[in-house]
């Protein structure tokens, strides 16, 4: 197996920009293109002498140098091109300029690659090449990371950098090592404030659906009247005295009217985030959550050979309508499966931009203030993501650096969580279990500084006037008895199940009927029927109509007359016949918030999962505990209970089996474990009940697998096709490569040099667009001589040279070095040459490799593709996204064998 030797060019991706501005489908088309970059002006090729080459002689030989001394990550010298544009079918060339060279960060980074040039000629052009500010490719629009070219040309900077012994040259090494530890700090610090105005915000929003503060109309209901009903909190039945239907239902005709018209406005939000996908490069359904539908086709001369700006037709042009683009809007749900997706490598232009994060934050507060059955804690990792990628720009180290760039969103990811339940220690830990596909040791404990910041940050805000972070933040006093063991463990797998039975009911709710035409066609009316539905039945049922968050508090709370946070819900009997009613409407609770929150699930508004899962968990133990309760006060003297059915109103804590219930369930939909644990722990803050929680998250999880396999990531992944490869789950491969390598070698898949290293540009160009049409946009093409593998030329690099050809039609390009006499340094780069292109060492495995060895070499080196060989001779390639699909092939029989 080949590895490669060093950096090729500096790539990056910026998740942040939005690809819709410039292109033949509208202000929302998403392109995979790349934006122009001024590069440096370029080196020519040496003289060389010896004896002249023939079209025979070995692609690997010659004495072609550069004066680029930093070579390529495929071994041979890159030199660097004036600019970099990409075009793609039925759209024109992107012109807008991303260039962070501007920045203060990168103007000091040059000031001080400037003054290493001038003391140590020898590295001018290396440094130049590492730290110009333009001198990058973006990754493109739905390609892969290449993590091994990224960590090369990483250690080559940290190489550069460590070079120089000046004063200066230690003083940037200095703030190079300290711009990872900034960012962290920054990105905990913005990401707190934004928790704290959206917090802030959604209670002051959600309270007008009952009405106002006559001392302020951006009064909460709890600031307005802290000590409970005052005169200075007016209801809307009061202010309209009663119009039109009386004073009761004018106030439940506004409290309808108001869920619908937040929930609307969350929706048109949304909506402008809207990113159309070319048929091209569809991910074969991009459905379902997303509720990709399809668009009207671009107008039949959009990118055609009449369009000034020469473009690359992937979608041949005699088919213009015969597979339509498809549409996902950036902003709606969680965000948290495209998260883990986008840090596994997967490039999603604009998801992770500033246009995303304020528009998901602004309609993140009308969606939860709308009362519909969703969170806003799984969506806070998502725009705490959107803060790192933002943040990245502060730095060229990161900004152009795709794997660099990832190790910073890791841990923003882990302060969403940190914010969200006010737990440091289980965002650090849902960062390494959930969202990070590559978590090095340094990252860890960067994550950690990055969620004390936001934690610590959140706490000198106060949001709840509480000096909690969070609002169910709750204390046990009265430890748990050896006889309740088994009632969490009952409690534990109920929790599961009702996981387990969740992701399946949302599966087929969206096989259903999000299927029908209209819905799928209008994202909006679905919406409305959620609102209509979600404020018809919640208004009635006390436990419904409060805020999740506020009825998570009041589920999981132990009974105490001194916590004025507590609402008077009945949750609280001191009697044994106090509590058949409680039960009662807990049940019903448990029937309309479980509906509720199925059917609200993947609708077009900024929503978690993570609460509206637990508040259903919550009014499921809850419901449980209270049981256990009745049967302690219905047999106080039975000898398993001791003393506690003596004790007035029983030693049994019902909120402690909400609280468990409410892990549970959580850990059934999302299949965290540690996780959930430590979070339970964190929220509670008492060492006795690390075992309950534990215990009870372990039988949940054994629970939920049993029934089903998939967690609601790895559901919204599937049901999307991202091709994302799982590196914490691997099934079990009985095969070979062989097993998923064509029979024949496909002609117009290779480059075959046979012949002569000339090959004409239109047939190159013939073979790219049929690469694309496959889909592989980060694939490549073999380049092959008397059947022997001797190199490869990436999709990308190959689209980027021929876009730099004057006369493509009548163009020959060489594909091997040669030697020419007439070479001589004052020569420009000749544009025709794609020799710099070219990755001489492609990694390549055997055809009889077992399958096995495949997946490390995808899931390990983060590989695009691998080369296969039979006995030393080129016999085809396997793209990770065909072995992400033969993978998931292979775990779809095994979960029929179950």
């Amino acid at each position: 197996m080949a590895g490669r030797q060093g950096p090729r060019l500096e790539i990056r991706e910026d998740d942040g920009a939005p690809d819709a501005s410039n292109n033949t489908y509208g202000t929302y088309l998403s392109l995979p293109n790349s934006p122009t970059n001024t590069r440096r002006p370029t080196m020519s090729r040496r003289p060389s002498t010896g004896d002249g080459p023939d079209e025979r002689s070995p692609l690997l030989t010659g004495s072609r140098t550069s004066r680029i001394r930093i070579h390529s990550a495929h071994g041979s010298p890159r030199v660097p091109i004036l600019s970099r544009n990409q075009s793609y079918a039925d759209s024109v060339k992107s012109t807008r300029h991303h260039s962070r060279a501007n920045s203060w960060g990168s103007r000091l980074m040059n000031a001080f690659s400037d003054r290493q040039n001038n003391d140590r000629p020898d590295l001018a052009d290396s440094h130049g090449s590492l730290f110009f500010p333009d001198d990058r490719v973006w990754y493109d629009q739905f390609t892969s990371t290449d993590w091994v070219h990224d960590t090369i040309a990483d250690s080559y900077r940290q190489k550069a950098l460590r070079s120089r012994k000046d004063f200066w040259g230690r003083v940037y090494l200095l703030f190079d090592g300290a711009q990872g530890w900034i960012l962290s700090a920054l990105v905990g610090f913005v990401v707190a404030v934004l928790a704290y105005v959206i917090n802030v915000s959604e209670a002051t929003v959600f309270d007008f659906k009952d009405g106002y503060c006559r001392r302020g109309w951006f009064i909460s209901e709890k600031k307005c009247c802290p000590h409970g009903p005052c005169t200075d909190w007016r209801d809307w039945g009061e202010v309209l005295q009663g119009w039109p239907f009386g004073e009761r239902w004018t106030e439940y005709a506004v409290y309808i009217a108001a869920v619908i018209t937040l929930a609307c406005l969350s929706c048109l939000l949304t909506l402008t985030t809207k990113t159309v996908v070319p048929s091209a490069y569809r991910l074969s359904t991009l459905d379902e959550n997303l509720a990709a539908d399809p668009a009207t086709p671009p107008d039949s001369d959009a990118g055609t050979e009449t369009s000034p700006v020469r473009s690359s037709p992937i979608v041949p042009k005699e088919h213009p309508a015969a597979s339509p683009p498809m549409i996902y809007y950036s902003a709606a749900g969680s965000g948290v499966a495209e998260v883990r997706v986008i840090l596994s490598g997967f490039v999603l232009h604009g998801f992770l931009g500033l246009k995303t994060l304020i528009i998901k934050s602004m309609g993140l507060i009308l969606s939860v203030a709308s009362g519909l059955s969703l969170g806003k804690e799984g969506p806070y990792v998502h725009i705490a993501t959107c803060v790192g990628n933002i943040a990245c720009r502060l730095f060229s180290k990161y900004d152009r650096n795709d794997a660099k760039r990832r190790e910073v969103l890791s841990a923003a990811a882990a302060a969403g969580v940190a914010v969200a339940f006010g737990a440091p220690l289980g965002g650090v830990l849902f960062g390494l279990e959930e969202v990070a596909y590559f978590f090095p040791a340094k990252t860890l404990f960067r994550t950690f500084f990055c969620c004390i910041t936001a934690a610590l940050t959140l706490k000198f805000l106060n949001p709840y006037g509480t000096h909690k972070i969070v609002m169910f933040q709750v204390r046990y006093l009265v430890d748990w008895e050896y006889f309740e063991i088994l009632s969490f463990i009952i409690v534990g797998v109920l929790g599961g199940a009702a996981g387990a039975l969740f992701i399946k009911a949302s599966r087929r709710w969206a096989k259903t009927f999000r299927k029908i035409p209209m819905i799928k066609k209008y994202p909006m009316l679905e919406v409305m029927l959620v609102a209509l539905v979600t404020g018809l039945v919640s208004y009635w049922n006390v436990f419904t109509k409060l805020p999740v968050a506020k009825l998570l508090y009041n589920l999981a709370a132990p009974c105490d007359d001194r916590d004025q946070n507590l609402e008077d819900l009945g949750l609280c009997p001191t009697e044994k016949g106090d509590i058949p009613p409680a039960l009662a409407n807990l049940l019903a609770a448990f029937l309309i918030k479980g509906l509720l929150t199925i059917i609200t699930f993947g609708i077009k508004v900024p929503a978690g999962i993570y609460v509206p899962s637990m508040v259903v968990g919550g009014l499921m133990g809850r419901f449980c505990g209270h049981v256990v309760q009745w049967v302690v006060m219905a047999t106080p003297n039975f000898g398993l209970w001791g003393t506690c059915g003596r004790m007035p109103g029983t030693c049994i804590q019902p909120g402690v089996y909400g609280l468990i219930a409410a892990g549970s369930t959580m850990c059934g939909v999302t299949r965290l474990s540690v996780t959930l644990a430590v979070i339970l722990f964190e929220l509670t803050g008492s060492l006795d009940y690390v075992l309950p929680f534990s215990l009870a998250i372990l039988v949940a999880k054994w629970t939920a697998d049993f029934i089903e396999p998939l967690s609601i990531y790895d559901l919204l992944t599937e049901m999307n096709s991202y091709p994302y490869l799982n590196n914490k789950h691997k099934p079990i491969f009985t095969s070979e490569l062989a097993d998923i390598i064509p029979r024949t070698i496909r002609p117009h898949r290779i480059i075959d040099i046979t012949n002569s290293p000339l090959v004409a540009a239109p047939t190159l160009r013939h073979k790219l667009e049929l690469l694309h049409r496959a889909g592989e946009l980060d694939g490549g093409l073999p380049i092959v001589r008397d059947g022997i593998l001797v190199g490869l030329i990436p999709a990308p690099d190959l689209e980027y040279a021929l876009d730099q050809l004057p006369d493509e039609e009548n163009s020959l390009c060489l594909m091997a070095p040669v030697q020419s006499i007439e070479e001589d340094d004052e020569a420009g780069e000749d544009p025709t040459d794609f020799t710099p292109y070219i990755d001489p060492a492609p990694v390549a495995l055997d055809i009889r490799s077992p399958m096995d060895l495949v997946y490390e070499c995808f899931a390990k080196l983060g590989l695009r593709y691998i080369c296969v060989v039979r006995d030393g001779r080129y016999a085809g390639m396997c793209h990770k996204k065909t072995f992400v699909k033969y993978m998931r092939e292979v775990e779809e029989k095994e979960r029929h064998m179950l």
